[in-house]
């Protein structure tokens, strides 16, 4: 078997809010047009697919449960260029709404510096870089 991994889904609460958060926020770009049930964003080859939760559970003929606050089950990772780069991306989401979960810290077992917001629907983001300049 050749599985080949092409995308993530997060199934959302407010369509609008998180498109908005991915694009206009975390820069990934995106076609959607406002009315489709899912939304297609992209970054660097990487695919995030959102669909309404209600959509989803329609189409599949179930119910489901979704956690609430913020969510430890998974986590998106961005790399960014540098340590400078990861402070200045935080401080850049969490003015923009993210939810702050761990302000930058440098790892002393490997040397990255990292940090950790959560998008609107509490799912968590970690921006990163392994290089300080």
């Amino acid at each position: 078997m050749n599985l080949k991994l092409d995308a993530v889904g997060i199934f959302v609460t407010d369509m609008e809010k998180m498109v908005s958060f991915y694009h206009d926020i975390l820069g990934m770009r995106t076609d959607w047009d406002g009315k489709a049930p899912n939304a297609e964003l992209e970054s660097n080859g990487f695919h995030l697919t959102l669909y309404r939760r209600e959509d989803f559970e329609k189409e599949t003929g179930q119910k489901y449960t979704y956690p609430e606050g913020i969510n430890g089950t998974m986590e998106l990772g961005y790399e960014v260029e540098n340590y400078a780069a990861v402070d200045r991306e935080y401080q850049r989401i969490i003015r923009a709404g993210g939810t702050p979960v761990m302000p930058p810290t440098t790892s002393d077992r490997w040397g990255e510096r990292t940090c950790i917001a959560a998008d609107p629907d509490g799912n968590l983001v970690e921006i990163g870089a392994l290089t300080q300049g």
